[in-house]
């Protein structure tokens, strides 16, 4: 049996969530002893290490994905805290992008195992994450309730303290990542830490924090180079907000105090009613998949471009209130599903809205440009990038943790991967090129040890050049292999659009009939 699987459920009945292997693993003396953030400083965590680690982060972010807009950073304010609340189906990449497009450094609070990992808990302790336990291990006997009711309520508090001296914030109020098109129980967490760092805020006389909704849209979640579209919502005021005196002193005075049920549950349910909208909010994917094709035909039909990725869930969003006719709906979802079968989606539908598209000539020149990079690049993409998209894509698929965990491994092994393995093969083609310098001087007129000169601080000096110009290419050819598999992508979906346009042209034309 999959661990975790066993029916287990919480007391308002709901099915408790799958665990992890290493969410059953629950060492609570380290989670304990693990570093506390600092809030009399630019960054809570290790200066040097954060500032390393949002480099990597952005670096293998953009690489992830093939288009990313950001809106609304606009309504985030800077002159307090905030705390961010967003829907959570994409595992490590929803929080990631959370904080590489808010304005401000972070305080983290995240599943336990987190912090004890032994490459991710490095990372996980210098940005001082803080361990939340969740009802899922408690309940099932990770710990006492005396610990975890400890280990939570230091956690929040230094979560609400950050929040209150400034800081950003993202939790998740579902509290697990899941693959539903709509929004699962929505739980009190985020909401008590909020309503306590505005309690600690209005005890040290600062400016009272702010909560703000998110939508997170990813096309397909678990593809590589997918489209996404980070949408920050209204922030929810907390400054006329009445709170107890005896919540103001304690908070403040640096002791966990709960807010009151009432105040936290009038807040959740403020919260969710603005989150809802923030994502598909349909009891089925295969609703979204309808209402995107519905989208993309009607702009068909009025000879108008292809819908962005975030102009398409605006559409459907739309498409919650203005519902088309029950036989537009049925031949759409026939269609949809279609098109999701066969690993497809509205776009594929052509310029006519009467069938799929065929072979576009800007788009052949265009992804031939982004192929022969790649195919030059190819041997150093093999040895630089080889293992790290074998090993992220073997634990990826095998994950105990479901199909929304499946990106964060590709994230992880690219991140870490590129990190700690392309030093490796540019040290050890170094030495190769070294052991042959003879062979490939005299069979090309040049020593790439003696590229300044005979000496021997000239010989370290090309040997350290060599063994950057390595690490660049390798680079280079990361690069290049994003782009390239755009194109290899393209082509895929081209040879899928013909396999199946048999089936699907004719359902096409009944449906643009349908809406002309």
């Amino acid at each position: 049996m999959k661990k975790g699987a066993d029916g287990a459920r919480d007391h308002h009945g709901d099915l408790l969530p799958e665990l992890s292997a290493s969410a059953t693993r629950m060492d609570y003396q380290r989670l304990v002893n693990s570093p506390l953030p600092e809030f009399d400083k630019d960054y809570p965590g290790s200066p040097f290490w954060m500032e390393f680690g949002y480099f990597l982060l952005r670096r293998t972010f953009n690489s992830m994905f093939r288009t990313c807009e950001v809106s609304g950073v606009e309504n985030i304010p800077l002159d307090r805290g905030s705390m961010c609340s967003a829907w959570h189906t994409n595992g490590l990449i929803d929080p990631i992008s959370i904080f590489l497009t808010h304005p401000k450094k972070f305080v983290v609070g995240g599943r336990h195992d987190l912090v004890t990992r032994p490459i991710l808990g490095f990372w996980a302790r210098k940005f001082a994450v803080q361990p939340v336990v969740r009802k899922a291990e408690l309940l099932r006997g990770g710990c006492t309730e005396e610990e975890a009711v400890y280990l939570n309520g230091r956690s929040l508090l230094n979560l609400a303290t950050g929040v209150a001296h400034g800081f950003g914030c993202a939790l998740f109020p579902e509290g697990t990542s899941h693959s539903e098109s709509h929004l699962i129980r929505v739980k009190t967490g985020p909401f008590r830490t909020v309503l306590a760092a505005a309690a600690h805020a209005k005890g040290k006389a600062n400016n009272i924090p702010v909560i703000i909704p998110l939508g997170l849209h990813f096309r397909t979640r678990h593809f590589f180079r997918t489209d996404c579209w980070i949408e920050y919502g209204k922030p929810v005021d907390l400054a006329d907000r009445e709170f107890p005196d005896d919540l103001v002193n304690s908070i403040s005075s640096g002791d966990w105090m709960e807010p009151p049920a009432d105040l936290v549950t009038e807040l959740r349910d403020e919260v969710e009613k603005q989150l809802a909208p923030l994502t598909p909010n349909r009891e089925t994917w295969s609703e979204v998949h309808r209402d995107g094709v519905i989208a993309h035909m009607k702009e068909r039909i009025a000879n108008k471009s292809t819908l962005t990725w975030r102009e398409e869930v605006l559409a459907v969003r739309k498409m919650k209130d203005e519902p088309e006719s029950d036989d537009v709906q049925r031949l759409a979802t026939k269609i949809g599903d279609s098109l999701n079968h066969a690993v497809l989606d509205a776009r594929d539908i052509n310029s006519n809205g009467d069938g799929l598209r065929g072979i576009s000539p800007a788009g052949f020149v265009s992804n031939l440009f982004k192929l022969i990079p790649m195919l030059l690049l190819l041997p150093s993409i093999i040895i630089g990038l080889g293992p790290q998209i074998t090993l992220g894509r073997l634990l990826g698929d095998r994950t105990d943790e479901g199909l929304d965990a499946r990106t964060s491994y590709f994230f992880l092994f690219g991140m870490f991967g590129s990190l700690g393995w392309w030093p490796i093969m540019a040290t050890v083609w170094s030495i190769v090129i070294f052991a042959f310098s003879s062979e490939i001087e005299s069979e090309f007129g040049i020593s790439a040890f003696q590229l300044f000169g005979s000496s021997i601080l000239s010989a370290v000096f090309s040997s350290i050049v060599l063994w950057l110009s390595l690490i660049a290419i390798f680079w280079i050819g990361a690069i290049s292999f994003a782009n390239g598999w755009d194109a290899v992508s393209d082509t895929m979906r081209l040879i899928r659009r013909i396999k199946c346009s048999s089936s699907i042209n004719p359902d096409l034309r009944n449906l643009r009939d349908m809406l002309d």
